[in-house]
């Protein structure tokens, strides 16, 4: 009978001392047979109803963008800029029940159309602009949620303060995922502020299902990883250990038949084990071409941060990772798009984003991915067609904004919805974020009110007891 793997270990120091090092296991293959992702909770799922596309690529410009700069044109701003107004400040409001006058604001890029489909953009974006026939831009945005923490969570979450998993993790529960070694949800330098955590976590969801992020917001992406793939162990050992703590996690299932979390655990760390082998080819990005790179703006100091985001992320989906979140941001409470004063430092970041979603719309496209990968633009929520406090920015706005959508299924060079003459409220054919959360579960084949989760005796899902899929935006 052959000798203890480690004798004199107790189970308890076992777990402490091994569950700890699965990011540094050795790369050593698969830790399970090939069938056993047809078993798991990330095994692929199919579709209640008929997909138009099989995944998603959220790219999240935190802190707001200005829609009246960028997407939303307004003339009624350029014939009154200066004007002093009442406009019903929702921020004024809710602060002390009063809305002084505020001076009107011209946007700060021109306007023009573009395209074959004549979609209205400023030259804000002039790289995004050359894909306009292949938007579809929604432009009657509204949301929850007057500050950023609020906004945000709601984005991602369907709520603006309960813990709730986010959307990525529904869709990881709804599908799996279509790559066994990689997880359904990945989440590309998020931000610890605003939510942080709870905007790619899992709430009551099991464990397996939350995102998994590469890095963080004041990392550059050229550093970003998983945790440590690389270990001073042989890959012999690395597999002992590895086969050791699954007789251990095999007995404590033998002794909890049924118990979900316990389950869902063992899973993620069997997952952890098979990525050792997947994730440093999917996060490396030497085979990538030349012209690919520079597609991208990877190696200019403008845009090559942002640059190595987007091209990480359509390296996940190509290998099957069902939501990718590609985050613009910074770890503080006042993210990246938030100006309230000097609205001109809205042009940098378009100058360090722009290229590189051109660039990722155009791989998509000469790739064949386009057509079933959803490519979803915007922030939490847009900014007021004045100027805050008459100065120099403006401030949030979620009674309306805009955001845009590409590929897998959407119509492209479309435009849908208006905000009033001002580009303050949303008017025509308004879109709740919730709204939004039900048409892309949609177009994933999920349907929003039968995708739920039964926890502490009620039924709960992404879109509580709202949302409608607005089919007006499908081909």
């Amino acid at each position: 009978m052959p000798a203890p793997l480690l004798p004199n270990l107790s189970r308890r120091r076992a777990l402490q001392t091994l569950a700890c090092g699965f990011g540094q296991l050795a790369l050593a293959g698969l830790a399970a047979p090939r069938n056993a992702h047809a078993a798991g909770p990330l095994s692929p799922h199919l579709p209640k109803i008929a997909p138009r596309a099989k995944r998603i690529i959220f790219l999240f410009m935190a802190g707001g963008v200005s829609h009246v700069d960028s997407y939303d044109y307004k003339p009624k701003l350029q014939q009154e800029d200066g004007r002093m107004l009442d406009f019903a400040d929702l921020r004024s409001l809710a602060k002390t029940g009063k809305s002084p006058q505020q001076r009107v604001m011209r946007p700060l890029w021109n306007f023009a159309q573009h395209g074959e489909s004549g979609l209205w953009a400023s030259d804000l974006f002039p790289n995004i602009a050359q894909h306009a026939d292949k938007l579809c831009l929604v432009r009657s945005m509204h949301t929850e949620g007057i500050a950023h923490g609020p906004a945000t969570l709601f984005l991602h979450t369907g709520t603006t303060t309960f813990v709730r998993p986010s959307m990525g993790a529904w869709i990881s529960y709804g599908l799996g995922s279509e790559n066994e070694n990689l997880p359904g949800f990945v989440t590309i330098s998020p931000s610890l502020g605003n939510g942080g955590p709870r905007n790619y976590g899992n709430a009551f969801l099991p464990p397996v299902y939350q995102g998994t992020a590469i890095g963080r917001a004041g990392i550059a992406a050229k550093d970003a990883t998983i945790g440590n793939l690389h270990s001073p162990r042989t890959p012999a050992e690395a597999r002992r250990q590895f086969d050791f703590l699954q007789e251990l996690n095999a007995e404590q299932l033998r002794q909890k038949p049924g118990d979900s979390e316990l389950e869902a655990v063992i899973h993620s760390y069997e997952l952890a084990w098979r990525m050792q082998g997947a994730a440093p080819g999917v996060l490396g990005i030497e085979d990538e071409s030349p012209e690919t790179l520079a597609m991208y703006g990877i190696g200019e100091k403008a845009t090559d941060n942002f640059g190595r985001q987007c091209l990480l992320a359509r390296r996940l989906c190509e290998s099957g990772v069902r939501f990718v979140q590609v985050n613009y941001g910074d770890n503080t409470n006042n993210p990246a798009w938030d100006q309230h004063s000097n609205l001109k430092k809205h042009g940098d970041h378009a100058q360090a984003v722009d290229r590189p979603v051109a660039g990722l719309l155009a791989d998509l496209a000469q790739r064949g991915l386009l057509e079933d990968t959803i490519v979803w633009w915007g922030g939490e929520f847009g900014r007021t067609p004045y100027a805050e406090k008459n100065g120099t920015g403006r401030d949030h706005n979620p009674a309306g904004f805009s955001i845009w959508l590409a590929g897998g299924g959407f119509k492209p060079g479309f435009t849908y919805g208006e905000t009033d003459e001002w580009g303050h409220h949303a008017v025509v054919n308004k879109v709740h974020m919730h709204d939004l959360h039900a048409t892309l579960l949609h177009a994933l084949g999920l349907e929003h009110e039968a995708l739920t989760y039964r926890y502490a005796g009620r039924d709960f899902r992404l879109t509580d007891v709202h949302g409608r899929v607005v089919h007006d935006l499908f081909v």
